[in-house]
């Protein structure tokens, strides 16, 4: 199927607020990482989770520029396909430039789809904790996460047929029902906040690793981190679909920058102030239970909990459109079956959305057995693998920025949006960036897992998988020529 089919093409009817607004779900994504980071390096997090979205504007910049080049590229995903491919591949060959884009891509995927998972575990975590169920019964626990996943996904999968333009409108007011009460539960409890318990909480050397180690923990935490504190650059992904790609993409970009900026030290330094190390431990994944209690009693807290559950629909959007919206362009760049790139009469690609309902219906399946049987699997299992993904994702679009200036064939063309010149060098040493965290966030997931490498097998058989599928692709394309 060619890129400029008509049929195929996604509809350009997107304002920048409607991509911003989508991608402002992005701040709840500190949600399921405060406490397996705060648990490993206690307050340092207030930093690590504020220059994780500094190390976000220093990758967007980039990522702008690139994605307002290739206009007709879904985001960073649809970006690396187009710049790593041969101009003149051989007839009758596989053009294996081509695997680094389509691998890229597919990473990219993977760190977005299991948002729908987290979110959906995380909405069960606060509806056990609001009615006191005991979810340590497993068989209550798997019937309690599918029916949450399996109502999720329907929801998203008849909004997102619809249309992104309808899905802006109602992430406008998803938006604000989002981040206003993560803001009023925390500023509620202002009156508990003492410094104290944020400078009692240092925790380095962290306990039973050397100085070395510690530094290489802290590493980690930025690899796990940057899953969510440099995530919205998924505004860029609507490229395709916004109605003035050159003015709307930075714009919806930087505006959601400069909210999660703000945020994302709000919510660890209000956080910390409030309940402390032993809090934050106390409580969790449903790290904001405790506050809210405290801030409006048990009615008034369980009032502010529901509408902060309501309000993770929002990121389960954002997860759900965006890798969809992954597979949509790897199917029009020919690194899936043409079935993954048919849209329906609003442009919206359907066939990928009913993928990732059902990839995530049977992860939370699968997640929720595991542990009946013996294996100890948790929120960050998946959180962790997902981190991997998003890494090497990021390392392959930072080294297609830098190769769209350096390769005769894109150095020249037009960028409504132009980095400084020297952001070819800023582009290089993010992307080696990249592969420290990898490496880190490896360790950090084996420490923090208890000595298991569970995350890293899953995060390696999930990206591996793509190997054959894309080998056979290929193939069949080559045979029917």
């Amino acid at each position: 199927m060619e890129e400029n089919n008509e049929q195929s093409q996604l509809a350009r009817s997107v304002s920048w607020k409607d991509g911003m607004f989508v991608a402002l779900g992005v701040p709840l994504l500190i949600l399921p990482g405060l406490f397996d980071v705060g648990s490993m390096i206690w307050a340092l997090c207030i930093f690590t989770w504020t220059m994780g979205v500094v190390q976000g504007f220093i990758q967007n910049i980039a990522y702008a520029e690139m994605v307002t080049t290739f206009p007709q590229a879904t985001g960073i995903p649809g970006c690396a396909q187009t710049v790593f491919r041969s101009e003149n591949p051989q007839k009758g060959k596989i053009d294996k430039s081509k695997f680094i884009g389509a691998f890229a891509s597919w990473c990219y995927w993977f760190a977005w789809t299991p948002v729908v998972y987290i979110f959906s575990g995380l909405i069960v975590e606060y509806i056990g904790v609001m009615f006191d169920l005991d979810l340590s019964d497993g068989m209550l626990n798997l019937g309690l996460s599918m029916l949450v996943i399996i109502i999720v996904v329907a929801g998203m999968f008849v909004l997102g047929s619809r249309g992104l333009e309808g899905g802006g409108k109602l992430a406008l007011v998803l938006a604000v029902i989002s981040l206003v009460p993560i803001v009023i539960i925390l500023l509620g409890n202002i009156g508990n906040f003492e410094f104290s318990n944020i400078t009692d909480a240092w925790n380095f050397p962290i306990a039973g690793q050397s100085d070395l180690l510690s530094v290489i923990l802290i590493l980690g935490c930025f690899g796990l981190g940057q899953w969510s504190s440099c995530a919205w650059e998924t505004a860029a992904i609507y490229g395709p679909e916004y109605k003035d790609p050159g003015k709307d993409t930075p714009k919806a970009l930087f505006g959601c920058g400069i909210i999660c900026l703000i945020l994302y030290f709000l919510v660890p330094f209000l956080m910390y102030g409030e309940i402390g190390q032993s809090g934050v431990e106390d409580a969790g994944y449903h790290s904001l239970y405790p506050i809210a209690i405290a801030a409006f009693g048990d009615f008034g807290g369980l009032i502010a909990l529901v509408v902060l559950i309501i309000a993770m629909i929002l990121i389960i959007q954002t997860g759900y459109l965006g890798s969809s919206r992954s597979l949509h362009s790897m199917a029009m760049e020919g690194n899936l079956p043409g079935w993954f790139g048919k849209l329906n009469s609003h442009k919206m690609p359907v066939n990928a959305m009913l993928f990732v309902s059902v990839f995530n219906v049977m992860l939370m399946f699968v997640l929720c057995v595991l542990p009946m049987v013996g294996a100890d699997t948790s929120v960050m299992t998946v959180l962790s693998a997902s981190a991997m993904g998003y890494a090497i994702a990021n390392f392959v679009a930072l080294a297609a920025f830098v190769k769209s200036r350096r390769d005769p064939k894109f150095k020249d063309l037009p960028r409504p949006f132009k980095a400084p010149g020297f952001y070819t060098y800023v582009g290089i040493i993010m992307c080696c960036l990249q592969i420290v965290l990898l490496v880190c966030l490896v360790y950090w997931s084996y420490v923090a897992s208890g000595d298991s490498i569970l995350a890293a097998i899953l995060g390696a058989v999930i990206l591996m998988c793509f190997i054959p599928i894309w080998y056979m692709v290929q193939k069949k394309s080559i045979s029917s020529e």
